[in-house]
């Protein structure tokens, strides 16, 4: 496939004097009325760039020029040469449902904004595009990762890119082989690697990772997990909700949620001197799915969990051993039921605010980080987004299915995916903690996944 012509809108160039460096994912500095000057951004004036990935058959890449006032047009949109798995959700079956993969960072650019790379979870590849710079896209490569395609589609759904070793870690929903590696030339062109390895361990040979994120000093590959066991081998209640249990020997049952109450659900990968991988560590998350994992900004040993099954968030570290250190769980309003499946988190660039995307109840959740650790700022921070009514939630809820976010680098927006309401929403960040809603565009009906920008 070749990838698709570019549409005639006319915009300004990037300034060259935006920030050097971004996290793979996520990026930023506060706006002042948040606590901190805001030297870059669209509130400047000059505009950014966000990517979401169409997950379609033939996939592509949206690329959209974000306003200074929130605003979103589409500029672009660039084939991947790759499948996604459209409507299918490969995680439990499904053949329409939002959250395909139940993972994060299918879409990341380089630090230096060279490169963007996704995941093409559909026929288990990963495409690399050039960055110009004026944010429009240039396919370079794609290469299968190398795990091969069990029944309708393929499940790689999230990147961590070490440009120091110039690899890409490839993880899968699907096992044995969850990990894979690429080499990644100066040029953007991929090579796969022998390299595999796995989040099972010798009893439990089934399970289900969500996304993979190296540390800021590039010495450990954290892995967060969601199953001990996929949905789609437990099976569906009638009205269409996840079955979360799984009979045992002597007639009890047990949860499929990784780490509930098993303390292994958190992965951690030494990074060898060449970028391959030592053993896993296997360690205690504290609550149930440790599903995202992201890194403070200014505090390079200090991450956020956000608990799918645990229904929170807590503040963890890591030592120069790779060994973990998690705080107490805040746990949100879980009145709607549980679980809240609080599963995608984006913190805002003065490190003073958490916003953790909740699917089971279709809204957002902000957090602010004091000196002592998390506190509930605003549950709910903008409202309910209703959907067509067809998707459930594990807690039997009917959901708008909102998946991957992205803070804005200047701290001002977040944008949020709402694949079963065929949004994208844009909010402005309020001081207290809350999101105002600012624009919103039309994307594909629930297959979308993966924000990343500039």
């Amino acid at each position: 496939m070749d990838v698709s012509s570019e549409s005639n809108f006319n915009h300004e160039e990037k300034e060259k004097t935006m920030a050097k460096e971004l996290s793979m994912t996520k990026g930023g500095s506060m706006s002042k009325e948040m606590g901190m000057s805001k030297p870059m951004g669209m509130s400047n004036g000059r505009g950014g760039h966000l990517y979401m990935q169409t997950n379609e058959i033939r996939n592509a890449i949206v690329h959209y020029r974000c306003g200074e006032d929130g605003q979103l047009t589409e500029i672009e949109r660039a084939s991947t040469g790759g499948a996604g798995s459209g409507t299918f959700k490969p995680i439990s079956g499904q053949e329409s449902a939002p959250n395909a993969f139940e993972g994060a960072g299918s879409v990341i650019l380089s630090t230096d904004r060279r490169f963007l790379f996704t995941t093409n979870g559909g026929d288990n590849s990963v495409s690399s595009f050039a960055v110009a710079e004026d944010g429009r896209l240039k396919l370079l490569d794609r290469k299968p990762t190398g795990n091969p395609i069990e029944g309708m589609s393929g499940t790689a759904k999230s990147l961590a890119f070490s440009p120091s070793k110039g690899i890409l870690y490839v993880l899968h929903s699907f096992g044995p082989d969850h990990l894979r590696l690429m080499s990644v030339d100066s040029d953007g062109k991929l090579t796969a690697r022998n390299d595999r390895h796995t989040v099972n361990t010798a009893d439990k040979n089934d399970r289900v990772p969500t996304m993979a994120v190296l540390s800021p000093d590039g010495k450990f590959l954290l892995v967060g997990t969601t199953f001990d066991r996929p949905i789609a081998h437990t099976g569906l209640y009638p009205d269409g909700s996840p079955i979360l249990w799984v009979p045992q020997k002597d007639g009890s049952y047990r949860v499929i949620a990784s780490n509930a109450p098993d303390p292994d659900g958190l992965v951690v990968f030494p990074l060898r001197g060449d970028g391959s991988l030592g053993a896993a560590k296997f360690q205690d998350a504290k609550a149930g799915s440790p599903f995202y994992l992201v890194f403070l900004n200014s505090r390079p040993d200090t991450f956020v969990i956000g608990y799918a099954v645990g229904d929170g968030c807590a503040l963890a570290t890591i030592d120069r051993d790779g060994k973990i250190d998690v705080g107490p769980l805040v746990k949100i309003d879980t009145s709607a039921g549980l679980p809240s499946e609080l599963c995608w988190l984006g913190v805002s660039p003065d490190d003073q605010f958490v916003f953790a995307t909740n699917f089971g109840y279709s809204y957002i959740t902000s957090y602010r980080i004091n000196g002592k650790g998390l506190e509930i700022a605003k549950d709910p921070a903008c409202s309910k987004v209703p959907g067509d009514g067809t998707a459930r939630g594990l807690n039997t809820t009917v959901t708008s299915g909102p998946a991957d976010n992205w803070v804005t680098p200047d701290g001002a927006f977040l944008y949020q995916i709402y694949g079963n309401a065929c949004k994208l929403v844009g909010y402005a960040a309020q001081p207290d903690g809350s999101l105002k809603e600012v624009t919103s565009v039309k994307i594909p009906y629930n297959s979308p996944q993966g924000l990343a920008g500039f």
